[in-house]
C-alpha cells in the first residue's frame, strides 16, 4: 500500500526548489549558454543586412535559444512528474513572478531563467490530471521569517532583499538553528495543510447546485413539509384527484 505524503515547495533563486529537505539545484540553463549566446549575437550584429551570412548568423542565435528552451522544458517536465508521483498533496507558494523578474532589473535574468511560473502551472495541471491535491499559499505568507519550531513560531528570520545572502540563521527566541530553504518548506507545508482543510470544509457545505447549505442551529430537528393543495384540488374541482367532500 502506498503511503500518502504531502509536499511543500519552496521556490528560490539560490536553490530551484526544496521538497521535504531534498533540494533541487538550480540548473541555470541560460547562464551556462550566456557566453556562447553573446558571441553569436555579436557576430550577428556585425553582419550586413541582405547577404546569406546574416541569415546564417541569425540561425545560429535561434538554435541557441531553442536549445535553452528545450532544456528548461525537459527539466520542468521531469521534476513535476517526479513530485506528482511522490506526493498525494502539493503545497506551493503563490509567487509574484512578474514582480521578481522586473524589480529594478536586479533579479530579472535569474527569475526568467528559473521559469517559476511555468513550473507552477505545469505542476498544478499534473496534480489535477492525476487526482492530487494542489494548494497555493498566499504570496504574503512569511515562510522564510517564521521559526518552524512548533513551540516557537516567532518571526525572527531574515527579511527583505538585503538579507537574501543569509542562508542559515538561529532563532533568537528559542535558539533553534535553521536552514533558510528547509525552514520555509516546513512553514509552507503547515500553511498548505490549513488551507486544504478550509477548502474541504467549504466544499462540504455546498450542495449539488453549488450553493452553501444553511447551517442547522443547535437543537434544531429536520422536519418534512407536506405539499399544500391548490384551491381547485381542495374543492374537488378540475385538476384535483381528491374525492369531493361529503356534506
Amino acid at each position: 500500500m502506498r503511503r500518502e505524503t504531502d509536499t511543500g515547495i519552496d521556490l528560490g533563486l539560490s536553490s530551484y526548489a526544496v521538497l521535504r529537505g531534498r533540494k533541487i539545484a538550480s540548473p541555470k540553463f541560460f547562464r551556462c549558454q550566456e557566453r556562447k549566446l553573446r558571441r553569436a549575437q555579436r557576430a550577428l550584429s556585425r553582419k550586413e543586412k541582405g547577404p546569406n551570412n546574416r541569415r546564417k548568423a541569425k540561425r545560429v542565435v535561434a538554435k541557441i535559444h531553442a536549445r535553452i528552451a528545450d532544456q528548461r522544458r525537459d527539466f520542468i517536465e521531469q521534476e513535476t512528474t517526479r513530485i506528482v508521483r511522490e506526493s498525494q498533496a502539493v503545497y506551493a507558494e503563490d509567487l509574484n513572478v512578474k514582480g521578481m523578474a522586473t524589480r529594478h532589473g536586479r533579479f530579472g535574468k535569474s527569475g526568467h531563467d528559473q521559469s517559476f511560473g511555468t513550473f507552477a502551472r505545469t505542476l498544478e495541471a499534473k496534480c489535477k490530471r492525476y487526482g492530487r491535491t494542489f494548494v497555493k499559499v498566499a504570496r504574503w505568507f512569511p515562510s522564510t521569517q517564521l521559526c518552524s519550531n512548533p513551540q516557537c513560531g516567532r518571526r525572527t528570520g531574515p527579511r527583505g532583499r538585503e538579507q537574501l545572502n543569509v542562508r542559515t540563521w538561529t532563532c533568537t527566541a528559542c535558539g533553534t538553528h535553521h536552514d533558510r530553504d528547509e525552514n520555509a518548506e516546513v512553514n509552507i507545508r503547515a500553511a498548505g495543510r490549513k488551507r486544504a482543510a478550509v477548502m474541504r470544509h467549504e466544499a462540504e457545505r455546498r450542495n449539488a447546485c453549488g450553493e452553501h447549505v444553511r447551517p442547522r442551529k443547535q437543537g434544531q430537528c429536520s422536519s418534512k413539509q407536506e405539499p399544500t393543495r391548490s384551491p381547485a384540488a381542495a374543492g374537488g374541482g378540475a385538476g384535483g384527484n381528491h374525492p369531493r367532500p361529503r356534506r
